[in-house]
């Protein structure tokens, strides 16, 4: 099969790699339909992430058609269309059965964080990804979900990832009906908490970034108020002061990690010491107001952090985080989509066959031509 491979820092390429095959019994193979590039994915690129190994595919954002199927697979047979959880999950351990399927124990067992990603680093236990013509599903009764014929791949391919993520974002930070919240950065997981945050009756929502076509796309997408937080000085005291000086009940950060890297961070994760500088997190903590709540969906890795933990101990807020247990919102989120309230590929301004997916990376890493979200097609034309 074609499939994008690592080469190492800023560098892939699309080549012939072997067919995934069936592994265990419970595993299937699907034919990928359709694939995307995730904001994630760019740390991979620039080679901030330890243990991310030349040769592996990336992507965890995917859609298809199940080509085979293991012997023990009892949900699902040989030409069904399904979107896949990014987070691989058993189903069956401690934190499956209270749908933390984010937390699974047994796809990543060498691990106390997070479960099993498909095509991250092997620190998520090295798993494959979707960025190929096909790739393996474990756990093939427990991640999958099936998708009504009536539905277009590009409409629910973001039910594996970003539009949960932004959702989740949004219920973490608890929103009670006509309170103010800001969400900092206007990608794509911040536009789908943006919309989410609608959805959970917020009365008000203002967006935070500093590049200007990715603010206007905000203005015209979620329907919020933006900030340029490089146009207004100190962007904490200026969003304070458009809460009417108390600051918002709710703050998200949809940043994470910085995805260029500055020197000093490019530097850290050769070393793979790169945690992410935590600006958004911080900015986060200064801006809502006492007793609020700070909701964290933005991607950062261990070891360290330098969070002011101080000022939200001392202002009493609520701080929640995690990764996206994405298979419990999938449902939901899918009569959203159908109902018309939440316009998910409304997101994609780029699609390019799989062969492209080098320049794909390149130019949405770069940010140029207006990019908010690439989207690759293993097979047929983009």
């Amino acid at each position: 099969m074609r499939a994008l491979t690592y080469q190492g820092p800023y560098r892939v390429r699309v080549e012939n790699k072997p067919d995934p095959t069936i592994e265990h019994p419970q595993d299937v193979v699907l034919k990928v339909t359709r694939t995307a590039i995730c904001g994630s994915d760019l740390h991979l690129l620039h080679g901030l992430i330890a243990d991310t190994r030349v040769g592996c595919t990336f992507g965890h954002e995917f859609m298809g058609v199940v080509e085979e199927t293991g012997r023990e697979v009892k949900t699902l047979r040989k030409g069904d269309r399904v979107v896949v959880p990014f987070n691989i999950s058993c189903g069956m351990c401690f934190y499956c059965q209270r749908s933390l399927t984010a937390l699974c124990e047994n796809s990543n067992p060498c691990s106390d964080l997070a479960s099993g990603v498909y095509g991250y680093s092997h620190t998520t236990g090295g798993f494959e990804g979707g960025q190929a013509e096909y790739v393996r599903v474990p756990y093939a009764d427990v991640g999958p979900l099936k998708v009504p014929e009536d539905m277009e791949d590009e409409e629910v391919l973001f039910l594996s990832d970003i539009l949960p993520t932004g959702y989740q974002g949004a219920e973490m930070g608890e929103i009670q009906a006509g309170e103010t919240v800001v969400v900092f950065g206007c990608g794509p997981v911040g536009l789908f908490a943006m919309k989410s945050a609608w959805l959970m009756g917020a009365g008000r929502v203002i967006a935070v970034d500093h590049i200007p076509y990715r603010l206007t796309f905000a203005e015209q997408y979620a329907k919020v108020e933006t900030v340029n937080f490089k146009e207004v000085g100190d962007v904490v005291m200026h969003l304070r002061e458009m809460c009417g000086g108390r600051g918002a009940d709710v703050c998200i950060d949809a940043v994470g990690m910085e995805a260029e890297g500055s020197t000093m961070h490019k530097m850290l994760g050769l070393a793979k010491l790169e945690a992410g500088a935590p600006t958004a997190i911080n900015w986060s903590i200064d801006t809502v107001r006492k007793g609020g709540n700070v909701s964290i969906i933005g991607v950062y890795g261990p070891p360290w952090n330098l969070i002011n933990i101080g000022t939200a101990m001392n202002k009493g807020l609520t701080l929640r985080m995690n990764q996206c247990n994405v298979r419990r919102y999938m449902p939901r989120l899918l009569e959203h989509i159908r109902e018309g309230r939440i316009d998910a590929k409304g997101i994609i301004t780029h699609r390019f066959p799989l062969e492209d997916a080098a320049h794909a990376y390149h130019l949405f890493a770069q940010k140029r031509d207006n990019c908010i979200k690439c989207v690759l097609v293993p097979h047929g034309h983009a």
